[in-house]
């Protein structure tokens, strides 16, 4: 659930509390809770839960260990565990948090569940919004979280391109923003490698564009991969990596939520929004290895590999999104398995030609929990990129770099140095 409970007297308090801290938070424990901790074992050690009776055997409150506020490792997420590992029931914060706006958000995260194929779960326990802390904007960044899950996890045969599309105008109507759909023979014309990618499936490839917010406002322009399903296409993945690619629209669902989060916000923006959307198949209108295609820009593309179908998808979008030159442009996108080989799982790769632009954009990963690593747009691997028939290739001739030189492929298509390209 995406949002708190009513403020209640009746609320649990969760006592939280650190190591030095212990000693005499247990003193002021009323009745035997000090006695009913240590004979629990309980020694405020991070993570470390202890459930205390009230004096009617019910559940009378929580002790949850944190770590010390100048922890070199401070996790602010940690209370998130509390929101499965607690008894049905409503809670409340007691106790300094070193950031309760995270600590409330991390427990309504660790709330959601996937449930449109299942009988929901019965709600668990909920959290009163801790003093202080703005609920409508955790609840609005829940939502916007939530909702980029809810479309990931949907499996293609019930997200194909046409559901994205609709997903998208969803959003897109509670704000009152304003959409146009390309496809077809208007597709093919405008964005060649978009179309290419998508000629294949049943459901025809598309671009959709959402505008938002007053002409005059400081542009910003958000580009999602919309690749519904990769087959990898005629250069086919194996068993194993084909998987889970009904994940592959992540990118236009991050761009989605972040869209929705900033709308329900009303921020002073010139919101643009475009998602090339498209499944990866195979059939007799497949695009081959080999196949050169103009792009918008006017670059010609040889298809080094059909897998490889993501950055061509975004190099139209991104070239459409340049044009109008906004302040920002910022593109998400599971581009390469070689982003997460070289950050593991917990660090998006991010890359920039702005140094101003990456500093702020790590400096506020690092405040929010939500960390980034920035990699080089490392000129001299461009050349991996040449082809002996085409401008360039859509894949280099090396097995390593890969996140980097799929990024110097889109480079090629955005102008604008405040161009931000996230390899999520």
């Amino acid at each position: 659930m995406s949002s708190f409970a009513a403020p209640s007297p009746d609320a649990v308090p969760i006592q939280v509390v650190s190591q030095t801290g212990w000693p005499g938070a247990a003193e002021g424990l009323p009745g035997r809770g000090a006695a009913f901790a240590e004979a629990s074992g309980f020694e405020a050690k991070p993570g470390q839960l202890c459930l205390l009776p009230g004096s009617d055997g019910a559940l009378g409150a929580v002790l949850f260990g944190v770590e010390e506020p100048d922890a070199r490792d401070l996790d602010p997420l940690l209370p998130g565990k509390l929101a499965t590992a607690l008894p049905r029931g409503t809670y409340r914060f007691a106790g300094d948090l070193a950031r309760a706006d995270l600590a409330a958000l991390s427990w309504l995260l660790s709330g959601y569940r996937f449930a449109r194929y299942r009988k929901p779960a019965p709600d668990g326990a909920r959290l009163c919004a801790p003093d202080g802390v703005e609920a409508a904007r955790i609840e609005r960044i829940a939502r916007g979280i939530f909702l980029a899950r809810d479309l990931v996890n949907t499996p293609a045969n019930d997200l194909g391109p046409e559901a994205l599309e609709a997903a998208a105008l969803a959003v897109a109507a509670r704000y009152g923003a304003t959409t146009r759909t390309i496809r077809g023979e208007k597709l093919e014309r405008q964005f060649p490698l978009i179309h290419a990618v998508g000629q294949a499936a049943a459901e025809a490839p598309r671009l959709v564009e959402l505008t938002w917010g007053p002409a005059d406002a400081p542009k910003a322009t958000l580009v999602g991969k919309g690749v519904t399903f990769d087959t990898g296409g005629l250069d086919i993945k194996p068993e194993s990596a084909m998987a889970l690619m009904k994940k592959d629209m992540a990118g236009a669902a991050t761009a989605l939520g972040l869209a929705d989060m900033v709308m329900d916000a009303g921020l002073e923006l010139h919101l643009r929004v475009l998602l090339p959307i498209v499944e990866n198949a195979i059939s007799a209108l497949a695009f081959r290895p080999g196949d050169i295609y103009r792009s918008r820009k006017g670059i010609t593309v040889e298809i080094g590999n059909t897998d490889a179908e993501g950055r061509l998808v975004l190099a139209d979008a991104l070239a459409l999104a340049d044009e109008e030159k906004p302040e920002l442009i910022a593109d998400f996108a599971t581009l390469t398995g070689a982003a997460r080989v070289a950050l593991g799982q917990e660090l998006a790769a991010a890359f920039t030609d702005d140094d101003a632009l990456a500093a702020e954009f790590a400096a506020a990963g690092l405040a929010e929990s939500d960390p980034n690593w920035r990699l080089p747009l490392w000129r001299p691997y461009e050349t991996l990129l040449d082809s002996k028939v085409a401008d360039t290739n859509n894949v280099s001739t090396g097995g390593h770099g890969g996140a980097i030189t799929a990024a110097l492929f889109l480079r090629k298509f955005v102008t604008a140095k405040s161009w931000l390209h996230l390899d999520i």
